[in-house]
């Protein structure tokens, strides 16, 4: 019994501290236009906290099949800069957080991609608080964000340009695509993006869970592989580092090898990757304490709260008193949630 409470301890404070660090490390890049240079310096970032992370193991076996995980992430990760420059922090973190909470907690519960299913000790309070996350997710949709047209980024002098350039072409270095996007047409973008990006979030860890699953079978290749998930961070890592640098080496491609890079977004990117990467060990911690079918609802809910406050507070993204309202519903309705699905465990 003392041991359980523990684990639930320890669980719920790793919970507490990735949601801090997840509902705030996209707060240095919002400023930043260069979406595909951030990504790759963020993923950067997350590799490096990993390799520490694995040192500090003692380098336990490293399970490629893991790395999957972190390629779906690193996909869903493209999106974000976009998401952010249409639909704002606040309101882009709150909808893909939803899809991510649901989209984790089913895949667990009832066991998808040949994980085995989840049990917990009152099934009816895990449902509830699914259920409710699906509805704050709807009513996500409903809150209306201030995005600021044309903001480009401060600096404006990138690390790498054509010897020759053409200023009627590019009158403004960090002009984004999506600034050409109407207004209506940036909120479908968006939220549409987040709703995708939610979904691979949320399935990030079934390579993980799988192969734990697995390695309690004597005839499978996985036998014998470790339970603890904080073993598989490296591997993870590993997965979105590489995924994010094909991605980094299309977009140079695309660019005719003429990418646009720009010094001031490197300390920023490198900054959200660290928030990151520490964020994603706590949550392999409670992933390993208090189960997936616990954590994911609980951590990917408390993050949209955290942005949402940075979006009202510092960006001025979300105004007005009906906005205001939705998200006090929202958030009563994400809180009820969390409860219900911690409590579902004991």
């Amino acid at each position: 019994m003392s041991n359980n409470g523990t684990d639930l301890t320890i669980g719920f404070i790793s919970s507490f501290a990735a949601i801090l660090l997840f509902g705030s490390n996209y707060v240095p890049l919002k400023k930043y236009n260069t979406g595909m240079f951030l990504q790759w310096v963020l993923c950067a970032a997350i590799w490096l906290v990993a390799l520490v992370a694995n040192l500090i193991l003692r380098c336990p076996k490293f399970w490629p099949f893991a790395m999957v995980g972190g390629c779906i992430w690193a996909t869903g990760n493209v999106a974000v800069v976009p998401i952010i420059k249409t639909i704002g922090l606040g309101l882009g973190l709150l909808i893909w957080g939803s899809f991510n909470a649901l989209t984790g907690w089913a895949s667990s519960r009832f066991g998808w991609f040949g994980m085995d299913a989840e049990e917990v000790a009152k099934p009816l309070l895990n449902y509830v608080g699914a259920g409710l996350s699906v509805v704050s997710a709807f009513i996500f949709f409903f809150i209306k964000s201030e995005i600021p047209k044309n903001t480009y980024s401060v600096d404006t002098t990138p690390l790498m340009t054509e010897h020759v350039t053409d200023e009627a072409q590019d009158p403004c270095p960090g002009y984004s695509w999506v600034d050409n996007l109407s207004t209506a047409h940036s909120r479908i973008v968006g939220c549409s993006l987040a709703v995708i990006s939610g979904i691979l979030y949320g399935s990030t860890f079934v390579p993980v869970i799988y192969i734990k699953d697995h390695s309690k079978r004597n005839d499978s290749v996985y036998s014998g592989a470790s339970q603890y998930d904080l073993d598989y961070v490296f591997a993870h890592a590993s997965g979105i580092f590489l995924t994010s640098t094909v991605y980094f080496l299309a977009y140079c491609v695309t660019m005719k090898n003429n990418p646009k890079l720009y010094p001031e977004a490197v300390l920023p990117g490198f900054l959200s990757g660290l928030l990151w990467a520490i964020a994603s060990c706590c949550w392999f911690i409670a992933n390993h304490s208090l189960s997936a079918v616990v954590s994911f609802p609980i951590i990917t809910a408390g993050p949209g709260f955290v942005a949402a406050m940075w979006g009202v507070f510092m960006f001025k993204e979300i105004q007005g008193q009906q906005n205001y309202l939705l998200m006090i519903f929202a958030f009563c309705i994400i809180l009820t949630g969390a409860l219900c699905t911690a409590f579902s465990k004991v």
